[in-house]
């Protein structure tokens, strides 16, 4: 039975047609090839994929929800990442946090209207030699303050 949907499978019908003979042991890859493909993992899409390959759909929700590089809801053109480790915490990442969420007029684990931004907090970024630290997409700003903010925002608007 055919899932009704507002979700192109096309390019779901590209990605399982590349991968001949797909087990479980493929999950991560042909994630990452949806996630390219449509900007998030869409729950229909997952659904069906899990019907044309028989990996049950436990498994395909389980991988996803494990690594934090899936995304089960649309995801903004960037991607702001604030660290809340123990070393960004102690040096003022709070209030760093609150003024990309003032900035932003949105809270973490939200994306703006616009689909520009999307918030999130990550327990550790790896480089608590800048800290507070917050990454923009693959870029890295250290030794934050609030005020700092909303010009490196800006930069990406």
């Amino acid at each position: 039975m055919a899932i009704q949907t507002d979700v192109d499978m096309e390019a779901l019908d590209g990605i399982l047609s590349a991968t001949p003979d797909i087990d479980s042991g493929d999950l991560i890859y042909i994630l990452q090839e949806i996630q390219t493909a449509y900007g998030y993992l869409p729950r229909p899409i997952l659904s069906e994929m899990s019907n044309r390959t028989s990996i049950p759909i436990s498994r395909i929700y389980g991988v996803a929800t494990f690594y934090e590089q899936f995304h089960l809801a649309p995801h903004g053109k960037h991607t702001v990442r604030c660290c809340r480790g123990t070393a960004c915490h102690v040096r003022g990442a709070q209030s760093v946090s609150d003024a990309i969420a003032r900035t932003l007029k949105i809270e973490p684990d939200q994306t703006t209207p616009d689909m520009l931004f999307t918030f999130e907090t990550v327990a550790c970024l790896g480089t608590c030699f800048l800290a507070p630290v917050m990454m923009v997409d693959d870029d890295y700003y250290g030794h934050l303050t609030a005020d700092k903010i909303q010009d490196i925002l800006e930069r990406y608007t």
